[in-house]
């Protein structure tokens, strides 16, 4: 076993790599000469026990700008104009919407705005829900695809030659999808014509780990194709990128894009927990009332935007039942990150992850961290920002009641949320490693 290096050597500021799996930097072992170490980083296996990261997996983003093969600098590159298919990413964009969606759509919005300040031309293919063909929000022009966003199969074939004809019109460099949808397969019609290329961004583990396959056959076939088959890969976590390695594929890591603030932090923390998430049955929201139950004492807010009609109203009848739980339906991107500033402690109770935007969100409130299951590239533990239940109901009862009456303990871990925000979510070095990948891809044209 080969453990990745704990400690960088030095490296130039102008030094950008693609993290990809087996070019990581591993120590030297006595003896060993150039040619076995590259054998060992080439060829390693990665492992996950105990959570020690071994060589070919990166150990986090900070080891791609100092081990990795030299490209060319992202801020060296030629415009290029990026298209992005996401059903509800303009929600993001739009400061006059209400409505809200996924973590993923988030970090698209995000990217595109992101790139667009850089002077590239970005994109959208949205799902019809009335809005105006064409708009242009925050400099990201936003198409209208059709009604893809329902999932049906009617809608996504009348869909199809809709979205294929923006495509021909664009003659994007790149088209990319952000988390599992059998798009990515029906896409690659429109790479094979030499219209695009292809990439994919990996934002949930289940889409890569074999999970998402298991249980929707059909789909997760047609999904698995097109991931082998799209000219760039992303990953978002340190499992993903060993995922991909696993299906004998290469990546490039890079962390979550922040949403920058639009108002100054709020200092009082007048809620002690606060849930955040869709409500669905994954994000298992009884949990965290399950939770509110056995700590009356406790201020607790629930925000879950209705996206499951049954499973709302349940959340909806037991939360009115619950003097210290307050429930939001729905908080507009922009109004969001108020209420994590105003959280001491933020609660997950997910069954999966990729990169949890709400880990992101509490961190830069100063809230600490509680999970139930998740606890992403063990960042909770790497950083003292939060404690993880694995999945320990009386366990994560007992965190939850450590972290409401000890004070040094919750000061502790909010300010490690704090720190593994600082050290991962620097937007514009993501975006550097977001386009290094893309500077040694053949033109599809």
């Amino acid at each position: 076993m080969f453990r990745a290096a704990q400690t960088a050597p030095e490296c130039d500021e102008n030094f950008w790599g693609v993290v990809r799996q087996g070019g990581v930097y591993v120590e030297p072992q006595a003896g060993e000469d150039a040619a076995a170490q590259h054998r060992r980083e080439t060829f390693g296996k990665g492992s996950r026990d105990h959570g020690e990261r071994m060589a070919p997996t990166p150990h986090s983003v900070e080891f791609a700008r100092c081990f990795l093969p030299r490209v060319a600098s992202p801020h060296s590159l030629a415009a290029m104009k990026l298209l992005f298919l996401s059903s509800y990413a303009h929600l993001a964009l739009d400061p006059a919407e209400t409505h809200v969606s996924g973590g993923a759509e988030l970090q698209v919005a995000l990217m595109a705005r992101e790139l667009v300040a850089r002077g590239h031309d970005c994109v959208l293919v949205c799902g019809d829900h009335g809005q105006a063909d064409d708009r242009v929000l925050q400099g990201v022009r936003a198409r209208v695809g059709g009604k893809f966003q329902t999932g049906g199969l009617a809608d996504t074939l009348r869909a199809v030659p809709r979205v294929f004809r923006i495509i021909a019109e664009e003659r994007p460099d790149f088209t990319f999808v952000f988390g599992w949808t059998t798009w990515l397969f029906f896409l690659l019609w429109p790479r094979r014509r030499g219209h695009t290329r292809l990439g994919f961004t990996c934002m949930l583990d289940t889409e890569v780990n074999g999970e998402f396959r298991r249980e929707n056959p059909v789909r997760g076939a047609l999904f698995e194709q097109g991931i082998r088959r799209a000219d760039v890969r992303h990953a978002i976590t340190d499992y993903e990128v060993e995922c991909f390695g696993r299906m004998g594929l290469d990546c490039t890591l890079y962390r979550p894009l922040i949403m920058p603030r639009t108002s100054p932090r709020v200092v009082e923390k007048s809620i002690d927990f606060l849930w955040v998430a869709r409500c669905q049955e994954i994000k298992r929201p009884h949990a965290f009332l399950d939770l509110c139950e056995a700590l009356p004492e406790a201020r607790c807010v629930m925000i879950s935007p209705n996206e499951n009609a049954a499973l709302w109203q349940s959340i909806a009848d037991r939360a009115a039942t619950l003097k210290n739980v307050r429930l939001i339906e729905r908080v507009p991107y922009g109004e969001a990150q108020a209420w994590y500033d105003r959280a001491a402690v933020f609660v997950n109770t997910s069954t999966w992850e990729g990169f949890a935007n709400s880990f992101i969100q509490a961190g830069q409130g100063g809230a600490a961290i509680l999970s139930l299951s998740v606890n992403t590239d063990r960042l909770l533990t790497r950083f003292s920002a939060g404690i993880c239940a694995d999945g320990d109901a009386t366990r994560f009862r007992d965190a939850a009641r450590s972290l409401l009456h000890d004070a040094d303990l919750r000061c502790t871990m909010q300010a490690g949320a704090e720190r593994f925000v600082a050290e991962w979510h620097d937007n514009a070095r993501n975006v550097d490693l977001f386009l290094s990948a893309l500077s040694d891809t053949k033109p599809a044209r």
